[in-house]
């Protein structure tokens, strides 16, 4: 259930063969198969990739396919991207997680072995969704490497709760009702809701769980400073801190390659800044990104804003024990 990331994925502009100041990704980036390959890394700030190339909760979900192969997209978009990070930060791609034959929950639990695999070998997880079920793998992996008993916040920047009833079976609008239904040491707060992409019985299911939440029309320019206040006092209520990015919550005009796209949503400049934030905060643990859709892109305008939003969250991950973040 586990694949290595060939070199052909890792391609891009080369302006200088020694000079760190000229690097981009693809020359930065060390490709690590951690099923063979026992390593540790050697720096205190290294961020590791992982993908998840399942769609199953999407399609359980009714939603558009394609997100599949959204974690190698990203990664091409990400590799001619500048390194912009200080000298001895480090940059591992662990593979992908794979889902066969529909066994969405076995998927779910290899991508939690992997994450938590990441956590101890010291690395920060960046995990490359995928549909938002890449969520709940991404979550088992943090629950693991902090236990059972330490306050967990869960961060969503997302159009849609996903605290969908999961009886029958889950989907990619399940986790959140998951997590927050068996784990009573999580907390939830997601930024970016649609009032009318969610029904009100799941708005009235995010009041009964204690959920946290912002509507998309709230968050203009002149309350971004409220809201990052808000986000701060939730971080700091929490012992640790995970992020989740749906691109759903994008507007359309701007990420029309989603699996549920929107004539309303944020700006990338407000997600961007949200991202920072959180990717910041030193209870801040790891990062996921998911249902980027390169089968509905147009001219791959969503795998690239997808790219530079990966990229704000490993660097401000990176960025929170070194104040110069130039080479």
């Amino acid at each position: 259930m586990r694949k290595h990331i060939g070199a052909d994925i890792w391609t891009g502009r080369t302006d200088h063969t020694e000079r760190r100041r000229s690097f981009r990704y693809h020359q930065i980036v060390e490709r690590m198969d951690l099923v063979d390959t026992p390593w540790k890394t050697s720096s205190t700030n290294t961020c590791a990739i992982i993908g998840f190339e399942c769609e199953e909760g999407v399609r359980r979900n009714q939603g558009r396919l394609g997100a599949a192969n959204a974690p190698n997209a990203i990664r091409q978009a990400l590799a001619s991207l500048p390194w912009r990070a200080a000298e001895g930060h480090c940059l591992v791609d662990a593979g992908n997680v794979v889902c066969p034959d529909e066994k969405l929950k076995e998927a779910q639990e290899a991508l939690g072995h992997a994450v938590s695999d990441l956590f101890s070998k010291s690395a920060t997880p960046i995990i490359l969704g995928g549909g938002h079920e890449t969520l709940y793998g991404h979550y088992l992996g943090v629950r693991q490497h902090i236990g059972p008993d330490a306050s967990l916040g869960i961060i969503n920047i997302d159009a849609h709760f996903d605290l969908r009833p999961y009886d029958n079976q889950p989907s990619s609008g399940t986790m959140f009702r998951q997590i927050l239904e068996q784990d009573s040491n999580s907390r939830y707060f997601v930024l970016g809701i649609q009032r009318f992409g969610n029904t009100q019985e799941l708005f009235d299911k995010a009041d009964e769980l204690g959920a946290c939440y912002i509507c998309e029309e709230e968050m203009h320019e002149g309350r971004m400073d409220d809201i990052t206040s808000a986000l701060q006092a939730f971080m700091e209520q929490q012992d640790y801190v995970m992020l989740t990015l749906c691109t759903d919550v994008l507007n359309a005009a701007f990420a029309p390659g989603v699996s549920a796209p929107s004539p309303f949503g944020l700006t990338p400049m407000a997600v961007r800044a949200l991202i920072r934030t959180v990717a910041s905060h030193e209870k801040a643990l790891s990062f996921d990104i998911c249902e980027v859709n390169p089968a509905v892109d147009e001219n791959g305008r969503t795998v690239k804003l997808g790219a530079y939003l990966t990229n704000e969250a490993i660097m401000a991950f990176m960025g929170r024990n070194n104040d110069d973040t130039g080479t």
